[in-house]
Formats: structure tokens, sequence, C-alpha cells
């Protein structure tokens, strides 16, 4: 069954290795030999609370500062991604100017793993400039790294239809 064809591997093989390399995949990066730290939907919801009381900071560099090194950012209206720490502060160094504030629309949708927290859903960004408020999606990747939780990706855009 695991002999060696003169093409290469059978198929069981194959198998074989590429399972043995997912388990010893590391389940995020910067997480090895960490055991998986233990969090709740409320903790989850709570990181976004977080952020949003950053956001009231005005401060960039405190937004910044939840999001990983090696954070993603795709904004909710401008072109993205932004991959790295500078990029991501010049985006909020301009968006902060607005002064906004989100709010929830609906539950979150949360998900749960070895060191990883998903949260999807939709937000509503209200401004203290008087600006139109903004209606979008969202998709938080939260991953557990250097002892905190911090934001991996973040994925904002526009919703299609109108608010209901």
């Amino acid at each position: 069954m695991y002999r060696c064809k003169s093409m290469g591997f059978s198929a069981y093989a194959s198998a074989a290795v590429i399972l043995l390399a997912l388990v010893a995949w590391p389940p995020v990066a910067g997480s090895e030999g960490l055991g998986c730290v233990a969090v709740t939907e409320a903790d989850v919801e709570n990181l976004f609370v977080a952020w949003n009381n950053a956001l009231q900071t005005e401060n960039p560099d405190r937004v910044v500062a939840l999001y990983a090194t090696d954070a993603i950012l795709l904004p909710t209206v401008e072109n993205g991604p932004y991959t790295d720490h500078a990029a991501i502060r010049r985006y909020f160094v301009d968006f902060l100017k607005k002064k906004p504030s989100g709010a929830i629309d609906r539950p979150h949708n949360i998900r749960i793993g070895c060191n990883v927290a998903f949260d999807a859903g939709l937000y509503t960004f209200t401004y203290g400039t008087g600006a139109p408020a903004t209606a979008a999606r969202y998709t938080y990747v939260y991953k557990y790294e250097g002892g905190g939780w911090l934001i991996a990706q973040h994925h904002s855009s526009v919703r299609p239809e109108p608010k209901p």
C-alpha cells in the first residue's frame, strides 16, 4: 500500500504526508508551544469594544497597538489592503479625524479556535463631525500573540443594500 511507484508516492502515502504536515502545522503563527488559550464569546465581543474605545481616544497609535505586526486591514471605504503598522496608522490618522464611533447592529457571529477567534457581522459608524453614518459589514480575525489577543485581519466593507 505504501510502496513507491516509478512516478512518485502512491495516493495513500501522499495523503499521509499531507495529514502529518497539517497536524504538525502550528494553529497560529507565533503561538507555538502555548497550547490553546481559553477565550469566550464575551471576551471576543470585548475585543471590539476595546477597539472602538481606542477610536474614541483619537490617537492612531492606540488603535494600531491592537493590530498584530503582520496584520491585514481592508478598510471600509479605501482600497487597501494595508499590511504593516505604518500603513494602518496612516489610514487611522485620516479616519480618526471624523471622530468615528462604531456600534454592532446585530449579535456577533463568533467562531473560536485554538489561539484564533473570528467575529463577523454588521456595524454602523457614526461621526462626531456630522458626516453621514456608514453601514458596513465586518470580519475581525484575532490571534493570541505576545500575551494578548490582537487583530490579525480586519475587513470592513460598505453594505451593498440600505440598512433595514
